[in-house]
């Protein structure tokens, strides 16, 4: 009977799959046009009044369109992953794959990186005036520093820290002042520890998917985690330093709430958790997709007096050294709006921001998110359901940062600790080389296209 029936449900089966790719493709086509409207109407609103403060609207950005030494790396690496990665995805033994997709994501950052040159794209990119390590020799005296630095925030006071100094908590500074002092400074060694670990950020990635959902899934997933357009921005920023840090946070979640030594990766996830919000304020929005994380974990409750005295430690330590973690946050709102992010209107972009993470997140991530909107979330002892969850928990994330009015523009590098997460939904796709092509080439076409601000 079942042969009876094979000539039929091949051609049903072939009539979804048309039907379901058409959806993909208009989420894509609808994607594309949201960001194009975005570019024209931000270009309109720059030239006549400036208050968007971007040269390419909506991206951080300047037209220049340009080759480098790691172009050649770059399509290199772009048609290997193309070519074999959902193969070694597929059959590589587990922990091989996670190093796998850390080496090749390291490649991919790093060529992307190089297209720029050695200096513009990675040595003197953590270098500039807004940066952090033009703050650096400011903490010879560490305790002293954090007492004071709530009152060189803003504006106007003497020795006003720098753009993103001011804009983050100190550990963000004081990563790449003990790097100084470990003998690893300036912008090359800064932009090495960077790339290194915040390519790491796919592995926790998988490692939360296969804990959470179903290690098929996470194989899935992998190659469209290494060729992520949003590598652009990895390399180089501090940003990819605390995507890394949230990652594993969540990862360690995972492994707590599903019962994997609890005690053990319970504080591990706390103690990251408590870092990543001393190196930026906004990562507080990783309780969101914490939720989603505790949602579905058979053991949710035993590991969270482990995360909660984990959590504990940095906060009890920068306030011991004087560092006042609110009372910064709200002299950092004044300072926002005393620079751009006064000027800047949320009418534009609160849905330009959006717009802007189509390049992100790439093609291939618009018709993943399509496909998971069609999953029954509800089913959460499915791994389709829990995967789910756990994608609409970083969308969730990424909106509540939207709609704060405090991630006006530059949100391609802001968001990279939420956007991330939203990778996984590729696993739900199907015609994967054709979708990884299409990451490749949202890639390479922004990096050669366009010169990215920071």
């Amino acid at each position: 009977m079942t042969r009876d029936l094979l000539p039929e449900t091949r051609p049903a089966a072939r009539r979804d799959g048309r039907r379901a790719l058409r959806r993909d493709l208009y989420a894509v086509a609808a994607a594309v046009l949201l960001f194009a409207v975005a570019a024209v109407v931000g270009t309109v609103v720059e030239h006549r009044d400036g208050t968007l403060h971007v040269n390419w609207p909506p991206v951080l950005a300047t037209w220049h369109p340009h080759a480098g030494p790691g172009t050649p790396a770059a399509l290199l690496v772009a048609a290997a992953v193309v070519a074999y990665g959902p193969v070694v995805a597929a059959r590589l033994p587990w922990r091989r794959l996670l190093m796998a997709v850390w080496g090749a994501g390291m490649a991919w950052t790093w060529s992307l990186a190089l297209v720029d040159g050695w200096q513009r794209g990675v040595a003197g990119r953590l270098a500039t005036r807004h940066e952090y390590l033009r703050a650096v020799d400011r903490f010879q005296d560490i305790p002293a520093t954090l007492r004071d630095f709530t009152g060189h925030i803003l504006l106007g006071t003497p020795d006003h820290w720098p753009a993103h100094v001011a804009g983050h908590p100190p550990a963000a500074t004081l990563t790449f002042v003990f790097l100084d002092r470990a003998g690893l400074g300036g912008g090359a060694w800064a932009a090495v520890w960077c790339i290194t670990l915040g390519t790491t950020a796919a592995v926790a990635v998988l490692v939360t998917v296969r804990a959470l959902a179903s290690e098929r899934h996470a194989r899935r997933a992998a190659p469209f985690l290494v060729l992520a357009p949003g590598a652009v921005w990895l390399g180089t920023s501090a940003d990819a330093w605390f995507a890394a840090v949230a990652a594993w946070a969540l990862a360690f979640l995972a492994l707590a709430v599903t019962g994997h030594r609890t005690r053990a990766t319970g504080l591990a996830c706390g103690l990251l958790s408590g870092l990543a919000v001393y190196l930026s304020y906004g990562l507080t929005l990783l309780v969101v997709i914490g939720a989603g994380v505790l949602l579905f974990g058979s053991a949710r409750l035993r590991p969270l007096p482990f995360v909660l005295a984990g959590f504990a430690v940095v906060p009890l330590v920068f306030t011991a050294l004087g560092f006042h973690w609110w009372e910064a946050y709200d002299v950092l709102v004044t300072r926002y709006h005393q620079g751009v992010g006064g000027e800047r209107p949320q009418v534009y972009w609160v849905w330009a921001n959006l717009a802007c993470q189509v390049l992100v997140v790439g093609v291939a991530t618009v018709a993943g998110l399509r496909r998971t909107a069609s999953v029954p979330l509800l089913r959460g002892r499915t791994a389709d359901g829990r995967l789910g969850v756990l994608v609409l928990a970083a969308l969730a994330a990424i909106l509540v940062a939207d709609l704060s009015g405090m991630s006006k523009a530059e949100t391609e590098r802001i968001w990279l600790p939420f956007t991330l997460w939203l990778l996984p939904a590729t696993a739900f796709l199907t015609g994967v080389r054709g979708w990884l092509a299409a990451q490749a080439g949202v890639a390479l076409l922004v990096n050669h296209l366009l010169l990215t601000g920071w």
